[in-house]
């Protein structure tokens, strides 16, 4: 597994202001998705292209074109859709899945509730959009119901995460080609499993429940 921690004045000015409990919801979602297209720029370089040649109004012009099949978006419901719109603005021709998931209170893993993906994921790109990864249950839930669909490797966007969660994802994905790129690397989770010193519930603050 390959970690990234974008290390950018803009992103942690962005992050900066996530953080403050006193910014309202829009102002919230603005930021993120902004702060998700700069994330996206690093989780991209990795991305398969093919060498394409067009026609410039002066001359041949030799380019890139993204592969086919064309990379896979998947925010993960709820707090990943207010990451989507920054990811599709940098890579519109990519398509978007959707994954929901909730914990299963018996045996307190996350369970699958809802999903829209193509059913072979052979040969894909994946790109995972999930803000907080806390204690890893999620976004490795995910990462393996991708893997077993067939996709090929999976690149995970993350506002902040805690090491905690980042060591459990580690652990568990040995041998399997997984990045992830995270805004920060936070101190540590808390007795609730919550990102100290985090930016809260981000899907409460993202949609004004809080």
């Amino acid at each position: 597994m390959r970690v990234h921690v974008a290390d950018h004045p803009l992103i942690t000015h962005k992050l900066t202001v996530l953080r403050d409990q006193r910014t309202s919801s829009p102002v919230f979602r603005a930021l993120t998705e902004e702060l998700v297209t700069l994330l996206a720029y690093e989780a991209t370089r990795g991305v398969r292209t093919t060498k394409i040649t067009v026609t410039t109004p002066v001359a041949e012009a030799e380019g890139l074109a993204l592969s086919e099949p064309r990379p896979l978006v998947v925010p993960i419901l709820r707090a990943g859709l207010g990451m989507l719109e920054g990811m599709v603005k940098l890579m519109p021709t990519a398509e978007v899945g959707f994954l929901g998931m909730v914990r299963n209170e018996t045996t307190l893993q996350p369970d699958i509730y809802a999903e829209r993906l193509p059913d072979d994921l052979s040969d894909r790109q994946c790109f995972v959009l999930d803000p907080m990864l806390a204690t890893g249950g999620s976004l490795l839930a995910a990462i393996e119901y991708l893997f077993d669909r067939g996709a090929v490797d999976v690149t995970c966007i993350c506002i902040i995460a805690a090491p905690e969660g980042l060591a459990a994802v580690e652990a568990a994905t040995k041998g399997r080609d997984v990045n992830i790129v995270l805004g920060a690397l936070d101190a540590s989770l808390n007795e609730q499993s919550y990102i100290v010193p985090g930016l809260g519930d981000a899907g409460d603050r993202l949609y004004g429940t809080v």
